[in-house]
């Protein structure tokens, strides 16, 4: 390996550094109180590193929101094979489930807290279109539910509002079991 190569491998093993130790103080003191100086003392350089690689704390939330739709999009794409819609859309639901509890920092990040996505919404329409992951997981049920209404289901209902509630739904028993309630135990009200 060249020096090239070894100075471009330091180069994103840092930028891998700041965003974990990022995510770490994100989650840990919330994102008002994390400041570039924080995360730079948790990886043990100055903040003029940081600067180097990310433009503020708002650039690097984004970025690890971006990440984590990217492996919940990779996960949605396996799922592609799936000719039967409706059972497609069953296993996206149980995907989705499965990526909120085994990323739950990333889930956290993506869904959660309200800094992320009111950033997001300040660039709609500038960067937006880096968002690609995003779009596509949420393009990917949108298809899916197309397909199961071109089978017969859903028939009358609007397929984004409904991919919506359906994304909302899905959101909703998340929030439920991470905070120790069964959505089945919710059949008997």
């Amino acid at each position: 390996m060249g020096i090239k190569e070894r100075k471009e491998r330091h180069k994103e093993d840092l930028r891998q550094r700041i965003l974990d130790a990022a995510k770490v103080l994100f989650l840990k003191e919330g994102y008002e109180a994390t400041s570039i100086r924080k995360i730079a003392s948790a990886i043990e350089f100055s903040p003029t590193t940081i600067y180097l690689y990310y433009k503020d704390k708002n650039d690097i939330i984004y970025t690890l929101q971006k990440e984590g739709f990217k492996v919940l999009r990779t996960k949605f794409s396996a799922l592609s094979n799936v000719d039967d819609p409706f059972e497609r859309l069953k296993a996206m639901g149980r995907t989705y489930l499965q990526f909120s509890m085994e990323n739950r920092e990333f889930y956290e990040l993506m869904f959660i807290m309200k800094e992320p996505l009111e950033y997001l919404q300040k660039i709609c329409g500038s960067e937006a279109e880096q968002w690609d992951d995003g779009v596509e997981a949420f393009n990917f049920l949108v298809y899916t539910i197309a397909e199961c209404q071109r089978s017969g289901y859903f028939k009358g209902h609007d397929t984004k509002m409904f991919s919506l509630l359906v994304w909302s739904t899905c959101t909703a028993c998340v929030r439920l079991i991470c905070t120790g309630i069964s959505p089945m135990s919710l059949r008997s009200i």
